[in-house]
């Protein structure tokens, strides 16, 4: 393994599609993510992260998505998600609105289905213990906004701090743990890509650029690294994709599709970053 930071980022079940596909794509054309030294995961990309860390395949992941293995239920849609985190962050002040964004989630009442533990329990596949190579699985305490990055030293058992990644507000109440209240990781940014300075290079893999409210991008914090003089490479969906995507990336019709157009811009990902070398 080398010191270059794996990122990635949420974007509900469609995206995760994507992710996969883009990571199986890049290891297919020489690029294989697996050797990163750190995999730093929200939300969708805390459970992809984690099976990759605990030594899976991204080919096997990936053609399980083909094959619609490991969907999930979710009785809200990210569409109207959205809308509701768009609702509680009506001001310019960042720190401000991600408070007040914690607030509205901690009163909002979950959706019916399958309980959060339970929901990413299986989508670890039976991971339940931390890998022995660094995985940092981000998370937004409710109450201040500030983003956590877990990892095996900060004493939260693994599928807890999935768990807290994957609290969306609205479809799943805040996790607690640590004695917090956690939501989504992705709920400030999609992809946190800040968290990886100091590190070599950074391969993030977004499947979500945009952010929550006026907090940066993923596209202004990859800028914000090679600012600070690391090489980073950002993947997010061409619009190909997008169109593959569509608009609800809860739609589990959609993996399978998604899942091929991330294999397809893995390997020109790849092409580019190998011709560079």
């Amino acid at each position: 393994m080398d010191d270059t930071a794996l990122v990635l980022g949420g974007g509900g079940p469609v995206g995760g599609a994507w992710t996969l596909g883009v990571l199986a794509g890049l290891a297919e054309a020489g690029v294989d993510p697996a050797a990163a030294g750190t995999v730093i995961g929200t939300s969708a990309g805390a459970v992809h992260g984690t099976r990759l860390a605990c030594g899976e395949d991204a080919r096997t992941l990936y053609e399980r998505q083909l094959a619609g293995l490991d969907g999930v239920e979710m009785d809200v849609t990210l569409a109207r998600t959205a809308r509701f985190l768009w609702a509680a962050l009506p001001t310019r002040d960042p720190e401000r609105s991600i408070r007040r964004l914690g607030r509205a989630a901690l009163t909002a009442r979950p959706a019916p289905g399958p309980g959060l533990h339970d929901t990413v329990r299986t989508l670890l596949g039976g991971h339940t213990a931390w890998p022995d190579r660094p995985l940092w699985i981000t998370a937004v305490e409710a109450a201040t906004g500030r983003v956590e990055a877990f990892h095996a030293g900060t004493g939260i058992d693994l599928v807890d701090a999935v768990a807290a990644s994957c609290a969306v507000p609205l479809l799943w109440p805040p996790a607690t743990a640590l004695g917090r209240r956690w939501i989504d990781g992705g709920t400030r940014s999609t992809g946190n890509l800040q968290l990886a300075a100091g590190h070599r290079r950074v391969l993030a893999v977004t499947p979500v650029p945009a952010a929550v409210g006026p907090h940066p991008d993923a596209r202004q914090q990859a800028a914000a690294l090679r600012a600070a003089g690391t090489p980073t490479t950002l993947v997010v969906p061409d619009a190909e994709a997008r169109r593959a995507m569509g608009r609800d990336l809860t739609a589990d019709a959609r993996r399978p599709a998604a899942a091929r157009a991330g294999h397809r811009q893995g390997r020109a990902a790849a092409a580019a970053l190998t011709g560079r070398r």
